[in-house]
């Protein structure tokens, strides 16, 4: 591939790229909290169910 056509890439894509504002920040950080506290809460239940329950 040619490297000057490359960079032409990527500054182009630079140019076209925005900011995200304030708004749209707070949706993605609620999202992704949420789906970390989701993942935590399903391996707590599961270290929970292990713990009280003796298999084996």
């Amino acid at each position: 591939m040619d490297l000057n056509q490359t960079i032409k890439n990527m500054v182009n894509t630079m140019k076209l790229a925005k900011k995200s504002d304030k708004e749209d920040y707070m949706q993605h950080l609620r999202l992704v909290l949420l789906g970390i506290g989701g993942i935590g809460a399903i391996g707590f239940i599961i270290q929970f169910v292990f713990s009280v329950f003796r298999f084996g």
